[in-house]
């Protein structure tokens, strides 16, 4: 890539971000129009469709599948049901409603991706808002923002987190241990911040009837059977790699879609063509469009440039290594879809630890797993970048565009710089809190006090 072909990337890039930033043109227009003037000059070719495809096809799987399964089971009234259990919980209060969002997100992303728990809870978040009379965008973004956080406590939580995971062949178990309380103190320090972000929900309070007519389930062997198939959708994600076939998350949400789709034909509630066309393709052409970004600047090798730099700057020193790729990546993630940010970052990192002599050559190819527990800050520190710098803004991680997308369905279009004001403190603190439990994880491991990860 010529040195003009460079410029021009990165010019790209930042005019899509402002032409999103200042609400110059739909996001997808803007991402669209970054991608068609990069195929115009010759930036990308028919050789990078293979790498795209290879980065983006397991995180746009899991969001259609999820999708899938969500539009599936918003068909069987336990939406309608689960919402009025939530109201009468609520008792009334914005406050409760915004603690509850808090606690009912987090237990669904620790068995289910974020996007897909965003898809889920939406409905039942948007009635209750209703209900409560406020409004019901401020609750939608924090409920992104949180499923982002509690994505972090467990390997299946987050794809950004998968990525970095599966790429270091960290297993479920290994990851309780080293990350799933640095992505807890990441959702608690959201609590204190709900008052000051939302002063209006959280200060909403209204009398509910005291006699509510119950809310019953019309078709209760439909909602058995597609029940039956989110249960084996988070059973796959659990236990799918372990199997003698690996089943990795991105197949089980198309084994998951499939199944539901098999629900909706035979049960003839409506049409399968009706639960396809219902299926947000505007987010998913949204960040195919940021995957194609990414690869663009990929290409200009800057990322592998940076990785020999870091290594002349810093040496064998990996904790300062970790803690700039925390902030560093955080920021990128907040102006790039957070997913291919990491999958960049992971060939910089290996990139410098190569160079760093901490690991052998082979490093560079897939399926090295013998990576130093001194090494391993490093790639949690990618972890809380991507995942948590995400929060900044709406299109820094596919449950923010989801969010905002189910608010537009609902007639709430939400700019840019709407989501920042929510989304950029409650960053802040958390690449803050993530950066102290690196250094805290990075003392433990050079004191021997955690067991050697064995991979």
């Amino acid at each position: 890539m010529t040195d003009i072909q460079i410029y021009l990337t990165l010019g790209v890039f930042a005019t899509v971000i402002l032409l999103i930033a200042f609400d110059v043109v739909d996001m997808v227009v803007a991402a669209l129009l970054g991608v068609c003037v990069l195929i115009m000059f010759d930036i990308l070719d028919r050789g990078d469709l293979i790498q795209i495809v290879q980065t983006a096809s397991g995180p746009l799987a899991l969001l259609f599948g999820g999708m899938v399964v969500a539009r599936v089971i918003s068909r069987t009234g336990i939406f309608e049901w689960l919402e009025d259990a939530v109201l009468h919980a609520t008792a009334g209060s914005g406050k409760r409603l915004l603690l509850l969002i808090v606690a009912l997100v987090a237990l669904v992303c620790a068995i289910l991706p974020n996007a897909t728990a965003v898809i889920l809870v939406a409905p039942i978040i948007v009635g209750v808002c209703r209900a409560l009379k406020v409004d019901f965008v401020g609750p939608l973004i924090i409920t992104a923002i949180v499923s982002n956080a509690a994505g972090m406590l467990t390997l299946v939580g987050d794809p950004a987190t998968f990525l970095v995971g599966s790429a270091i062949g960290l297993s479920f178990i290994d990851y309780l241990r080293l990350v799933s309380l640095g992505g807890l103190l990441a959702l608690l320090v959201i609590v204190p911040l709900l008052p000051r972000l939302l002063p209006e929900v959280w200060a909403a309070r209204v009398t509910l009837p005291a006699k509510r007519r119950p809310v019953t389930i019309e078709r209760p062997a439909f909602l058995a059977l597609s029940l039956s198939v989110l249960v084996i959708m988070v059973v796959l994600f659990l236990v799918g790699e372990s199997l003698p076939n690996t089943i990795i998350p991105p197949q089980v949400a198309i084994i998951a879609a499939s199944l539901a789709l098999l629900v909706v034909y035979g049960a003839r509630i409506e049409p399968v063509g009706e639960v396809i066309r219902d299926v947000d393709w505007k987010t998913i052409v949204f960040l195919g469009a940021i995957f194609t970004l990414v690869q663009a600047f990929v290409k200009t090798e800057l990322l592998q440039g940076l990785s020999i730099q870091l290594y002349d700057w810093f040496g064998g020193d990996f904790m300062p290594v970790a803690l700039l790729s925390l902030a560093g990546i955080g920021v990128l993630s907040s102006l790039l879809a957070n997913i291919p940010v990491v999958a960049a970052a992971l060939v910089m990192t290996t990139g410098y630890l190569v160079a760093a002599e901490a690991v052998p050559e082979i490093a560079l190819g897939p399926g090295f797993t013998d990576w130093p527990d001194t090494t391993l800050p490093l790639f949690i520190a990618m972890m809380f970048g991507g995942t948590l710098g995400g929060n900044a803004t709406l299109i820094g991680a596919s449950a923010n565009v989801v969010a905002v997308g189910i608010c537009a369905a609902h007639g709430k279009r939400v700019n840019f710089m709407q989501f920042l004001r929510i989304g950029l403190p409650i960053a802040v603190l958390q690449l803050f809190v993530g950066a102290l439990y690196v250094l805290a994880l990075d003392a433990i491991l050079g004191s021997g006090a955690l067991d050697s990860i064995a991979h």
